[in-house]
This record gives C-alpha cells, sequence and structure tokens, in this order.
C-alpha cells in the first residue's frame, strides 16, 4: 500500500511538471525572452524564476515535445487590440488623410508579403484612399470640362448612381473612377474612354437639322457599310462572326455590339405613315437622336400623310382646338388682365400650338394616341374661352354682331357656331352665312369703296 501511494503520489508530480512546463513554453509570451519589464525585477525575483526554470525535469525520450511555434501557437494575446488602428480612420481632414496613406503603405511595405496583417493593412488603405476621394477627388489634373467632337463633357461627382460606359459598354464604378457626361446628347463614359470616341455629339445634328427620316426602315445591306460597323467600324456579320450584326430600325444601318444595345425607340416613319407605335430596336446614336427629338415640332402632317386625319378621328379634334386657340390669341395679346394672369404660359411646353396649327412632334402624337393630349387641350380652350367670353368685360366687348341677321347673342370666332370670312375676319352665325350663299356684306362694302375711289372722273360732269 505505501508502494502504491509512492507511486500515485510520484505520478501526480510528474504530471505537474509536464503541465508547469508545457506552460512555461508555450503558453506565456511574457516569459520567451528578457523584456524589459523582467530588468525592473528585484534578484530576488529574477532567481525565483531562473531556479524555477532550471528545476524543472527533462521530459522522457518516450513523451511527444511541443514544438514552440509562434505563428502556431500565437492566441492574440500579443497583439493591441485597443490602440489607435494603422491609417487614422477617424481622419476627416485631407491632410491627415494624405498622412495616414503614407502611413499604412510604410507599414505594408515593412509587413511579410502575403501574410494576414499585410493583407489588413492593403484594406485599410483602400478605405482611406476612398474617404480622402470623397473629400477631394484624386484625379486633379482632369479639368471639370473636356470638349471634343462637338461634345461638351462635365466631369460627374455623384459617385453612388450605376452608370454603363456607352463607349466600352462596362460599369462605371463612380465611387473609385471618374466619368463624364455630354450636356447635349447624354453621352456617358469613363475618362480613359475619351480619347476613344468617334461619334460627334447628336445634338450638333439637331440644332443644324433637325429632321427625321421618314422612310421605313431603308437598309442598304451590308454591302453597302463594308461589313462594318457604321459607327467604330468594326467587322461585323449575320453569322456573329467576328462580331453580331445588329440592325437599327430607324436608319437601317448595322451595328456591332457595343453601338446596338437592342435599346426600344418609337420610330418616326411608321407613327406617320401606318400610326404604329410599337418600339423597334435601335442603336444607340439613333435612340440619343430621336430622344432630343421627342419634342421638336417638325411634321407637317397634312403635307406627308393628309390621309391620316381621315383615319385617326382625334386628329380631327385637336386641330380644331389648335384652330380655336389661334384665334384665341389676339385677345390674349391685347388684353391687360390677361397679359398678368400668363394665360398663354398653359401651352409652354407646347409653343408650337399658339403659333400654328400644322407642325406636329412625335410627342404630340404619342399623346393623342394614348388621349392625353385631347383631355389636356380640351381644359386650356375652355379656361381660355372663359376669359374671354365671361371674365373679362374688356375681351367681351370685342365680340361680333352678326351682319346678316343682326339678331342673337355677340359672337366670337372660335365659337362652334360661327363661320369667319377669311378675307376681313368677320364673324356671323354659321347658318346665315351658308343660307345667303353670298360673299361677305363687309368684304362686298369695302369693295365698292375702293371700286369708287379709283373710278374715272366723267368728263360731262366736270365741264
Amino acid at each position: 500500500q505505501a508502494s502504491l501511494l509512492k507511486m500515485k503520489a510520484w505520478n501526480a508530480m510528474e504530471y505537474d511538471e509536464k503541465l508547469a512546463r508545457f506552460r512555461q513554453a508555450h503558453l506565456n509570451p511574457f516569459n520567451k525572452e528578457l523584456g524589459p519589464r523582467q530588468h525592473e525585477q528585484g534578484p530576488s525575483e529574477q532567481a525565483l524564476d531562473i531556479s524555477s526554470e532550471e528545476a524543472l525535469p527533462e521530459l522522457p525520450p518516450g513523451e511527444p515535445e511541443f514544438p514552440c511555434s509562434e505563428r502556431v501557437m500565437d492566441l492574440g494575446l500579443s497583439e493591441d487590440h485597443f490602440s489607435r488602428p494603422v491609417g487614422l480612420f477617424l481622419a476627416s481632414d485631407v491632410q491627415q488623410l494624405q498622412q495616414a496613406i503614407e502611413e499604412c503603405r510604410q507599414v505594408i511595405l515593412e509587413l511579410p508579403e502575403q501574410s494576414e496583417k499585410q493583407k489588413d493593412a492593403v484594406v485599410r488603405l483602400i478605405h482611406l484612399r476612398l474617404k480622402l476621394q470623397e473629400l477631394q477627388d484624386p484625379n486633379e489634373d482632369e479639368p471639370n470640362i473636356r470638349v471634343l467632337l462637338e461634345h461638351r463633357f462635365y466631369k460627374e461627382k455623384s459617385k453612388s448612381v450605376k452608370q454603363t460606359c456607352d463607349k466600352c459598354n462596362t460599369i462605371i464604378w463612380g465611387l473609385i473612377q471618374t466619368w463624364y457626361t455630354c450636356t447635349g446628347c447624354y453621352y456617358r463614359c469613363h475618362s480613359k474612354c475619351l480619347s476613344l470616341i468617334s461619334k460627334p455629339c447628336v445634338s450638333s445634328k439637331v440644332s443644324h437639322q433637325a429632321e427625321y427620316e421618314l422612310n421605313i426602315c431603308p437598309e442598304t445591306g451590308l454591302d453597302s457599310q463594308d461589313y462594318r460597323c457604321a459607327e467604330c467600324r468594326v467587322p461585323i456579320s449575320l453569322r456573329g462572326v467576328p462580331s453580331e450584326a445588329r440592325q437599327c430600325d430607324y436608319t437601317g444601318q448595322y451595328y456591332c455590339s457595343h453601338c446596338h444595345w437592342n435599346d426600344l425607340a418609337v420610330i418616326p416613319a411608321r407613327v406617320v405613315h401606318n400610326w404604329d407605335f410599337e418600339p423597334r430596336k435601335v442603336s444607340r446614336c439613333s435612340m440619343r437622336y430621336l430622344a432630343l427629338m421627342v419634342s421638336r415640332p417638325v411634321l407637317r402632317l397634312r403635307e406627308i400623310n393628309p390621309l391620316l386625319f381621315n383615319y385617326v378621328e382625334e386628329l380631327v379634334e385637336i386641330r380644331k382646338l389648335r384652330q380655336d386657340i389661334l384665334l384665341m390669341k389676339p385677345y390674349f395679346i391685347t388684353c391687360k388682365e390677361a397679359m398678368e394672369a400668363r394665360l398663354l404660359l398653359q401651352l409652354q411646353d407646347r409653343q408650337h400650338f399658339v403659333e400654328n396649327d400644322e407642325m406636329y412632334s412625335i410627342q404630340d402624337l404619342l399623346d393623342v394616341h394614348v388621349g392625353r393630349l385631347g383631355c389636356s387641350l380640351t381644359e386650356t380652350h375652355t379656361l381660355f374661352a372663359k376669359h374671354i367670353k365671361l371674365d373679362c368685360e374688356r375681351c367681351q366687348a370685342k365680340g361680333f354682331v352678326c351682319e346678316l341677321c343682326r339678331e342673337g347673342d355677340v359672337l366670337f370666332p372660335f365659337d362652334s357656331h360661327t363661320s369667319v370670312c377669311a378675307d376681313c375676319s368677320a364673324v356671323f352665325h354659321r347658318d346665315c352665312y351658308y343660307d345667303n350663299s353670298t360673299t361677305c356684306p363687309k368684304c362686298a362694302r369695302l369693295n365698292l369703296r375702293k371700286q369708287s375711289l379709283f373710278q374715272e372722273p366723267d368728263p360731262d360732269l366736270d365741264a
């Protein structure tokens, strides 16, 4: 029994010694080498540490050794998690951020390559540079305005909007990339792609030659283009080798995938000739041109397709309302109250409606197709008529009395039951004017007066 107790005591002491040796060699980073704190200890403490270390017995040869490896056994006790991180993340000034970036770069150079600490430092460097770019664009040598091929490019300040470069067909990362937008045609591209642009700004064509192609998809064939893209001149073919050929339904030409993104747009020729508003695939250049031209009144429908008014009843109503508004315009020009109220500004989005009744824009025809233009123009017509006939005494005094029957209420040229003389602008009841089927009495009196003035004198009466 005594030998058994002695064996247990020996095993317990051997276990304690092994545990102490393991902890001393592997888990205590402060005792791996003599630090400055150990120099400050008293000689008694140092002797205690040395004596305890020397008193440790050697491990038996059969026991496995635990190699002391800092990379494997470092549990992070030596990592400083409470000091200010490398890079001065709290810096808000441009000068402080530049200093922090320089410090972070020096740390990256000193750290071992491909180490985890170096990777973390690189991430911190990226965040610091992004923060600096928010305060000040690092590309200071790039101007805010660039003029190229009649494009007027302005450097964009927005960093969060996701856009696509119209030249290279890749995403513009506004947070880390500089990009420009043309104020005329809204062409967007990277700053590095500006020198590669070969197509002039379509806004110049709109201002110099504002007219539509009124032939439906005027295809001429790939051979007329030398089997190249109509814009960038890259080789294309219908087989997709080396690049896919995509046809623009507006111009009839073929483009590559970088110049033709399968954008959809309403084709003016199909609207005018077929009253067809189905969107078709067009190239990027055609899409920008059609977008700039959509509100320009360049279509003279009665000359292009006069039969369209027989087919579309809404166009007849719109034409009548426009003619009435032109007859109301002289009242507003000479009325002080109408000028102060700015009634004509009700049509400021469609200025051509107060100039003529013949010109139309594609936006007008789109609104006619969906029924929006008829409703809005009827409300404007009612507002104008109310001012002239009810609200303003000056405009009421400019009414007419039928010179054929001289009965009834005061007439105005935009009333539905009246007729207007094309020569002298006199107003009559429609029934009176057509029933008599005679010329305008006012014009007849004027003709008689002219004849009397230019009639040769009678010599007998002079004698």
